[in-house]
């Protein structure tokens, strides 16, 4: 069931979700929490798409703020909000409202959304694309118990990870560190089958990739161990290799959808670590309402290391030039590296290393998956 509603109100919307649910014989609300998708036009449809999808594991109230820029001057200072409200199958296991905002209101949405969250739930605010740089005094950010956001579609993804660690409030969250969940899980794994130290790590992923920066982050802070980055075509995140008293472990996937894993001393083993699409990732974010610490110290801990590096080639490039063109505008843009080798290799980052203890349990490794 859908209804269309043109210049029309907060108060007139609730009636037609009351309306609505009577006609298809569901008066009782059974929604556990309202997702609130702040998107464009362009990528509404994409993000309501993921939203319904994962309202059959979590049934809500979706509500879809769409701001529309107007073209004249006059229409800009007119208010007007038009609406759709969709029930049952139009809206999955849950409601679905879309809000398209036009002229001043366009500034004051959260006035908007406020009477529409459900009464008593939680409040979760997604933004798929241009996301603020601080989601929490957001006015509509400031509504939600959880703010989601993706820093993958950032134009600088490493810069974006900077303003998210200096912004960070708990509550936080972001789909290119739930990307890596499978990843830090299978590591904590392996490394809990032997007995050893870890030395070193290397990360190998697309350039520009945020999932192959927090995955680096999480281990360096996490072990205490260098941990260099290096690139490849992709996709995404392609292999992690770490260097232990054992011998080396090795969790590489080149195709995105079948994983290797390589322990010294027992046989390869096949693992299925294929990309997920956006669904799975919000499924797996709204099962858990509460902050992620872990997240909140492998981004602090990022921003720490990108000074560091930063820094360093800032150092080496006074002191002589980079061995290529390449090699200095990933340092002009926050990702340091050093030419390509004459072995023809691509670049690679190293994290500064901490002294490492005797020891390393593991729950540290795993952290709160």
């Amino acid at each position: 069931m859908k209804t269309d509603l043109t210049d029309t109100t907060a108060s007139k919307i609730n009636k037609a979700l009351v309306q609505g649910r009577r006609e298809i014989g569901a008066p009782a609300v059974g929604m556990v929490l309202t997702l609130v998708i702040v998107t464009d036009e362009e990528n509404a449809y994409d993000a309501l798409k993921a939203a319904n999808d994962a309202s059959r594991e979590h049934p809500s109230r979706i509500l879809v703020v769409i701001k529309r820029v107007s073209r004249s001057p006059r229409d800009r200072t007119t208010s007007r909000l038009d609406a759709e409200v969709r029930l049952g199958a139009e809206a999955g296991t849950g409601e679905t409202v879309v809000l398209r905002l036009y002229g001043e209101v366009l500034n004051h949405a959260q006035s908007v959304v406020l009477p529409l969250l459900l009464p008593d739930a939680p409040v979760v605010v997604w933004w798929p694309v241009n996301a603020p740089l601080d989601p929490a005094k957001d006015p509509l950010g400031a509504l939600g118990q959880r703010r989601v956001t993706d820093t993958y579609a950032a134009e600088s993804p490493v810069r974006e990870l900077n303003a998210r660690a200096d912004a960070y409030t708990p509550g936080d969250t972001d789909l290119s560190w739930t990307r890596i969940t499978p990843w830090r899980s299978m590591l904590a794994a392996a490394l809990d089958q032997v007995v050893c130290d870890v030395a070193a790590v290397e990360v190998e992923g697309e350039e520009f990739n945020p999932s192959c920066e927090l995955l680096a982050m999480w281990l360096a802070d996490r072990l205490d161990v260098p941990v260099k980055r290096s690139l490849s075509a992709g996709p995404g995140l392609t292999a992690v290799r770490m260097d232990t008293s054992c011998g080396p472990i090795v969790l590489d996937r080149a195709d995105g959808s079948l994983a290797t894993l390589s322990i010294e001393g027992q046989p390869d083993r096949a693992v299925a670590l294929k990309r997920r699409e956006t669904s799975e990732l919000m499924a797996e974010e709204l099962r858990r309402l509460d902050p992620d610490d872990t997240y909140a110290s492998a981004l602090r801990y990022g921003v720490d290391r990108l000074d560091a590096e930063s820094g360093s080639a800032e150092a080496g490039s006074s002191g002589g030039a980079p061995a290529d063109g390449r090699a200095a505008s990933s340092s002009a843009a926050g990702k340091s590296g050093s030419g390509s080798s004459a072995t023809g290799k691509a670049p690679a980052r190293k994290a500064p290393a901490k002294k490492a203890p005797a020891k390393k349990t593991a729950a540290r490794k795993a952290g709160s998956e």
